[in-house]
């Protein structure tokens, strides 16, 4: 009998990329997990500091210049098997900044992405249906 925990029934754990976004999306992200109505812990997920502990990564924002080799950075440091999921409008195409100087981007362009959920910023149940695919993506991976 092993004494090591399975890791097909462990909880998978978030960790938050803000790639350039103007913070709505990451307001909308912390009701999942201050709010007891919208809480990510219901879906057994917890966020984590360090994306080295991570298995699913929530990137905000439009891919900036200024912070796209750090988020490429970041997103290498996430182990395998790892699922990528794009929050609001602006990871997806750019959204309002699409057309600025600044803007490297989609985000598909630099880095697969699993889940989309869009909006500016997407409902917190939104995120919450988009965190439960991404947990299905991991899952199926394992």
């Amino acid at each position: 009998m092993s004494f090591l925990p399975d890791i097909s029934k462990r909880s998978p754990w978030l960790y938050r990329i803000n790639a350039g976004s103007c913070n709505g999306c990451d307001v909308e992200l912390a009701t999942t997990a201050c709010i007891p109505r919208y809480d990510i812990e219901r879906l057994g997920c917890q966020y984590c500091g360090s994306p080295k502990h991570a298995d699913i990564v929530l990137i905000t924002g439009p891919l900036t210049i200024g912070v796209k080799d750090k988020v490429l950075r970041l997103y290498e440091e996430v182990p395998e098997p790892k699922v990528t999921v794009a929050i609001g409008i602006c990871p997806i195409s750019g959204g309002v900044f699409r057309d600025s100087y600044a803007i490297a981007g989609p985000l598909d362009h630099y880095l697969p992405v699993d889940v989309n959920v869009p909006g500016c910023p997407p409902r917190p149940q939104a995120i919450i249906e988009g965190i439960a695919l991404a947990i299905d993506i991991w899952r199926q991976r394992l």
